[in-house]
């Protein structure tokens, strides 16, 4: 099976490095093809400097509309498996729930987000007629003023606003694959109050099943549990998807995608300072991130950042896997349920 839709674009364009942010920084993905038209071989410096525009208002009103569509889809998932599914929407988190041991932190954690990626993508299309590819959030030109960027700014073409400031909030605790996070209060933490995705427009079915904030009524996060959205914006984080530190990640490991693969899920890589950037609950859970619209702009960034670094040497890279199938190679791990709501079951092979 090939995954043309999914892989359709993920190499696309940003500004140069250091350049100031563009008029949005809400991006389509293109294919490209890791070579130059003139046949030489892509550096670095040309992926990430090449840009070919972003998302027109339009485009993003259609793409936030299929979002919000696809929560009003009936779930497909089993009660008996996922009982806190509302919605169809809810459904691609709770399989992300289930499958989180398996697919951080381990040789699936790549191949796994772009099949999933592709699979949410699917869905906006066949069922909510979306037109579009599935934009990515290119973290490296809003880094230094996240909540002013096109994706946070709480206007109605955005992802919706950070969330309401609460003084002195303690910071919150992330345990999960056997680590421990605590992340420092920042600028929010409390519900979403603007954009399309606000308190009283979007409800958070499942988790949480990481933080110590609050917990949820059934196991694994995976019981109903509605709540509003939260945000907390961190530019303390957002400064681990600087430009340097991109650059760094794509050009230190050479061919070896276990390096490359470590540096992304680092607790200071790109990785999770994308997902500290935006926080909140259920942004700061590992497992049920989902539930917050970014996490699919953002992983479509990370997944971005895997064919970059893919192009730069696909004789050698384009079919690389390492790795097992669980959190640090840990036994004991109960299989992951199959994809309910996907063609089949893909294998590595087809994904990478």
């Amino acid at each position: 099976m090939k995954l043309p839709s999914l892989l359709t674009g993920l190499l696309l364009a940003t500004k140069a490095l250091g350049d100031a942010a563009p008029e949005y920084d809400f991006i389509p993905r293109e294919r490209h093809p890791g070579r130059s038209p003139s046949g030489r071989d892509i550096t670095t410096a040309g992926l990430l400097k090449s840009r070919r525009g972003s998302l027109s208002h339009t485009q993003r009103i259609e793409y936030i509309n299929a979002v919000q569509c696809l929560a009003q889809k009936q779930s497909v998932s089993p009660k008996a498996d996922f009982p806190g599914a509302c919605n169809h929407y809810d459904d691609f988190v709770a399989q992300h729930i289930k499958s989180a041991p398996h697919v951080h932190f381990s040789g699936l954690f790549y191949p796994f987000h772009r099949y999933f990626i592709h699979l949410y993508e699917t869905a906006l299309r066949n069922e909510c007629g979306y037109k579009g590819a599935q934009p990515y959030w290119d973290w490296t030109l809003a880094w230094q003023d996240p909540v002013h960027s096109t994706i946070f700014d709480g206007s109605p073409t955005s992802l919706g606003g950070n969330g309401e400031f609460i003084p002195d909030a303690p910071p919150t605790k992330v345990t999960a694959f056997g680590l421990e996070l605590n992340v420092p209060h920042a600028s929010g933490g409390g519900c979403v109050q603007s954009g399309p995705f606000h308190e009283g427009t979007w409800t958070v079915n499942l988790g949480p099943a990481t933080l110590n904030s609050s917990t949820n009524p059934g196991p694994n996060g995976l019981g109903y549990n509605p709540r509003c959205l939260t945000r907390d914006i961190s530019t303390v984080y957002a400064a681990n998807t600087r430009p340097t530190k991109v650059r760094y990640q794509l050009e230190h490991c050479g061919d070896d995608f276990e390096c490359f693969g470590t540096l992304t899920e680092d607790l200071n890589g790109t990785h999770t300072g994308g997902h500290c950037t935006w926080g909140g609950d259920p942004g700061y859970d590992p497992y049920a991130s989902p539930g917050d619209p970014v996490f699919w702009l953002h992983h479509a960034q990370v997944d971005r950042l895997w064919t970059i670094w893919q192009a730069l040497n696909p004789k050698v890279r384009a079919k690389q896997t390492y790795g097992t199938e669980t959190a640090f190679n840990c036994e004991a791990i109960s299989p992951p349920l199959p994809f309910y709501f996907a063609l089949h079951n893909a294998c590595c092979s087809e994904l990478v």
